[in-house]
This record gives structure tokens, sequence and C-alpha cells, in this order.
């Protein structure tokens, strides 16, 4: 059996995200948002749209990486006859003090070595491949037209012999503009050079600010590039994952449309960024928060879209899907479930611009409106049965999970009720904190010396180690070391990987392990300062990254395998927030 990892890096700035494999073919890319239907989608079907730079010489190999510290990604091919490289990103940078994201795509085609041709074979399509884009040849450029929106490619190359797909002698750079504005006047050449050249900047800036710990830089310099690419800029909303229906093990029907902004998910990933100390995406975020509409009994769903649409109706497409696995699903039903752990999430990221002294006084926040609101409604579904983090379609239960981040979120209202002297907030959150203990409490099996899933169940949950990471058991106690011996027990495997419960669900027992339970796992180990065990998974766990140090959602133990929606922020929050963790713990020494 083959091994499985995803050979593809993706590029974007806020405003979109394109899949580009080892080939420099553009296999997804939704267009012009993050949830729109692919313009090139052969990541799901053949028939889907591909943006191909093809030599017509036999390729020997192929290397794909990022320019240093940046999400600028360089591809380059070997041929029989020579080398070159394309150079793919879109820009993001300031100017005169205002961010610049345009919705640009640029790719750079550089000769290396020898004599190449190439061709480019451009073929977008819409409504998931339902329609064909016909081009049009106007003012120089290509011009495709939906019934929704337009765009333009241009080059320093002829557009009719693109569109014929003739061949090009690869003597000079050619240069390739995927654009939504108005034809670009000045020569592509500079243009786009200039482009890039602030673009670089930028991300080296960005990533220069970044507070990280001489402990797994690397890896989480590519992580934090990653999430931060997965913040819609318009609205602040943060997506799971930029794909959908990449199987989370192969024929398993586990595949799901992760292109919205979960609340819980966002939680995540602004831990992450605050660890790195970056601010600027939770001031975005709690903008999408404060937009948000709940439902009219004050309840906030557990996802919504990126402009904050309630209505996610999932639908199967009748497309081959990837590596022939279906179904292909849009919209996602979990938008319908009962997930009562969200409140709690978003108070907790939302602390930092209430709180953090880093923070100046007059940008934090001081209006408790939406504190008290989420304070009520984890006052009012304290007792009540959900769907989970895990989004169990067909039965609800008395998730631990959800009461953890009850009493996480009753916590939090406390320490902004301190803050701000408000003696009423204070005494409600102290009142259902005491309330959320008593049912995690309630969770607890004196047999099994562990917290089990939900009320009255045997069943083990990898979720609830974070009733270590997040301080709600001391990690030196009995009972913590107790609850994670027997999550070792029960859901680690041989390599060390956690899956994240065993018991059956809808679609039978899992068959991959979830990655973000096994950071949980290292996040759990440093806590508890078995400090050497933690380095050495993580460590191993790295390894299972793409050839660009990207993870999807779920590896397959025996194999290593990647599955899963891809790049998931998930994992690479996990990976940021262990990292961080572990390194805090060493942070001793000087050096290590």
């Amino acid at each position: 059996m083959m091994h499985h990892k995803y050979n593809t890096g993706i590029i974007g700035n806020g405003s979109f995200i394109a899949h580009i494999n080892t080939f420099s073919d553009i296999v997804w890319l939704c267009w012009p948002n993050f949830d729109s239907s692919p313009i090139f989608g052969k990541l799901m079907d053949q028939n889907c749209g591909n943006f191909r730079i093809s030599p017509t010489t036999k390729i020997q190999s192929v290397s794909q990486s990022y320019l240093e510290n940046t999400n600028i990604l360089k591809t380059e091919i070997i041929t029989e006859t020579g080398s070159f490289a394309v150079i793919d990103f879109a820009p993001r940078y300031y100017q005169n003090g205002n961010l610049r994201y345009k919705r640009n795509l640029y790719r750079k085609i550089v000769p290396l070595s020898g004599d190449i041709k190439i061709k480019v074979e451009l073929n977008p399509t819409y409504d998931y491949g339902e329609t064909k884009l016909i081009p049009k040849i106007f003012a120089e450029q290509i011009q495709y037209e939906t019934n929704q929106f337009q765009f333009h490619v241009q080059s320093n190359v002829s557009v009719n012999q693109i569109l014929k797909e003739n061949e090009f002698h690869l003597n000079q750079s050619i240069y390739l503009v995927l654009h939504e504005s108005e034809k670009i006047e000045i020569p592509i050449s500079e243009f786009v050079e200039d482009e890039l050249s602030k673009t670089k900047q930028y991300w080296q800036n960005w990533v220069k600010h970044c507070t990280i710990p001489n402990f797994a830089q690397k890896q989480q310099i590519r992580s934090a590039l990653c999430l931060k690419l997965h913040q819609f800029q318009e609205t602040g909303a943060i997506i799971a994952a930029s794909t959908t229906s990449l199987p989370e093990s192969p024929n398993s029907g586990r595949n799901w449309d992760y292109r919205y902004c979960w609340l819980r998910d966002g939680f995540y990933t602004l831990l992450a960024l605050t660890n790195l100390g970056q601010f600027e995406e939770l001031e975005n975020y709690s903008q999408y928060i404060s937009n948000l509409t709940p439902t009219n009994d004050g309840r906030y769903q557990p996802l919504y879209s990126i402009f904050g649409e309630h209505l996610l109706e999932e639908k199967i497409l009748s497309l081959d899907g990837y590596q022939g696995n279906q179904p292909v699903r849009i919209g996602n039903s979990a938008y319908t479930h009962k997930q009562n752990d969200a409140y709690g999430q978003i108070l907790l990221s939302l602390l930092p611009l209430y709180s953090d002294e880093r923070i100046p006084e007059k940008n934090r926040f001081h209006n408790l409106n939406l504190i008290q609101k989420l304070l009520d409604q984890i006052e009012l579904t304290m007792d009540e049965p959900d769907a989970g983090l895990w989004e169990f379609r067909n039965f609800s239960q008395k998730h631990c999970y959800t009461y953890l981040f009850h009493w996480i979120g009753a916590k939090t209202a406390k320490e902004i009720a301190l803050k701000l002297e408000k003696q009423e907030l204070l005494e409600k959150s102290e009142r259902l904190m005491r309330e959320a203990e008593l049912n995690i409490e309630s969770c607890y099996d004196s047999e099994l010396g562990c917290y089990t899933q939900a009320q009255g169940k045997k069943d083990l949950d990898a979720s609830l180690l974070q009733l270590i990471t997040l301080g709600y058991l001391e990690p030196h106690s009995e009972k913590a070391k107790s609850h994670i011996k027997a999550i070792e027990s029960q859901l680690k495997t041989k390599e060390g990987f956690i899956y994240r419960y065993l018991h059956k669900d809808d679609f039978g027992k899992p068959e991959t392990t979830f990655l973000v339970c096994t950071f949980w796992y290292i996040e759990a180990l440093a806590c508890m300062d078995r400090l050497d065990e933690a380095i050495h998974l993580f460590e191993y766990v790295c390894g299972h990254a793409n050839h660009l140090g990207l993870f999807s959602e779920d590896i397959e133990s025996s194999s290593g395998n990647q599955w899963g929606n891809f790049p998931q922020t998930y994992s690479h929050v996990g990976l940021v927030n262990s990292a961080h963790k572990i390194a805090v713990k060493k942070s001793k020494s000087l050096f290590w």
C-alpha cells in the first residue's frame, strides 16, 4: 500500500487559499471566498478545473518549499533538458499604514538551467464543475465571467497563445496574474516583482514579531503562518480548513466540509496565536463574534459562514471525490447541533481584550453586554445534553468536555468581573463555577480512575486531557495521574498517537487518530513534568507532517498516513500550544 501524504502547499492572503501540488498545478482554489465553489477543483474531480504549468519534456524530479518565513511557495521541476521554478503567492503588505490584500494570485515562472519549453493549461469551472467558464479576450487579458463575479488573467506573454495551450520557450521569466480588478497598466514583470518584494517583507516582519521560544521554532513558524492564512480578513472569521470532503479515513464516509467558522476552533486558534504574541487576529475575531446574530432564545450556533450566515445546509455533490472517496459534501449539518461548550470558549478567547496589560487601556473592552449574554447561556444550558465536541449526529449526552468549558467560561467571567470590579457578575460567575464543577465530578468513574466522556458512561475521551492542560486538575494530583494513565491504557496506540474515543459513533469505530488529541497528550505530559516523554513524542509526531511541514486532521497510526481535511487548523494549533508548554517547562535552561 502506498504511503499517503498530501503533496500540496497553500498560499493565500486572508481572502482566498490556493492549494498547489508538487507539479505546480493549482488543484484547489475556492473563489472569490474561502467557502465559494472552486474555480480550480481538480482535487475533488478531474473535471472540476485546473491551472497547470507543465514542461514538454519528461519530469525527472520535483521539490517544493516556502521562501524563508513566508507564505510564498516555490516549486522546482527538473526535466530531461533543464529545470525551472514556479513561485506562487498572494499579495499582503502595508502601504501608507493600511493593510493591502488584493484578491490577486501571482505565478512567476523562472528558468533555472538548460533548455525548457512549457505550456500553460487554464481551465476554470464553477458551480462545482457544473459550469465550464468560457474565456474572452478583452484589453489584452483573458476574462472569465459567472453570474456572480468576473476575473481576469494577464501575462507578459500572448494570452492568445496561453488559451491555445501553445508551447513557450522559457528563456526569461513569465508572469501570470489572476485578478478581479481593472487591467494592470504598468509592465506585468515590474508590477509582480514589486508585489513579491512587499509581500515577502510583510510575512518576514510578521514572523519576526512572533514570540517564539527556542524550541521547535521552525515547526512553530510554519504552523503560525498556516494559521494566519485561515482567518478571513474581511470579517475576522477563522475557518477549520480550506477544503471539503478529504476523508478522515479511506472509504469511511467521514467526509466533511470544513470551510466554515466553528466558534470552538476559533478559540483554539486564537489561543495559539496569543501564545505567539499576536493580537491582531483576536481583535478581528472579536468583531466577527460581536456581529453574529444569536437565535431568538439567545443561542449561538456551533458554526457560521465566514460572513456570519446561519443556514449552512448540507448537500451531496455528484463529484468523483478525492481519490474516489465519496460523498463530496458542501455545507455542514452541524450548524443545527447543540454544542454548549462554545460559550465558554468564546469567553476565554475574549479575555485578553479585557485584561491583558500588553493591550493599551484605551483599546481594551469595557462593555459587559456580550460577557453577560454568554454567561446567561452557560446558565441556561448547564444541565442540557448536547452533541458535544465530536458532533455526534444521532444522540445527545451530558458531556464532561462541555461542563469543563462551562467551568472555564464562568472562571473567565469571574476574572473579568474582578478586573472591572463588577460584584453582581462576580457572584454569578462563582455560582456557575460551582455548578459546573459538580457536573464535571459527576463524570468521574472511581472504578476506572478517570473522567469519562459523559454522565453515566464508561467511554473515555481524549478531549478530557484538557482537564489537566486547562487547569481544572492540578497536574501532580493523584486524579490527574490516574486520569492520564487510563487514557494511555485505552486510547494510546503503540506508536504513541491518541484516538479521540474508541466507541462506535454514527459511522462505526474511528479508524484513524485525531492529531490534535496527540498534541493535547503531549501538552499534558509537559504539564505533569514528564518532559522527556513529551519532547520525544513531539519530535516523532512532527515527522508526520508533509514535505512543507503541514499537518492533516488525522493520522493512521500504523502507517503514518495523512487523512482528513488539509491543512487542519486544529492540528497546527495543537503543535503551537504543546511546543509553547514544553518551552515554558524548559525555560530554566538557556539552551535546549
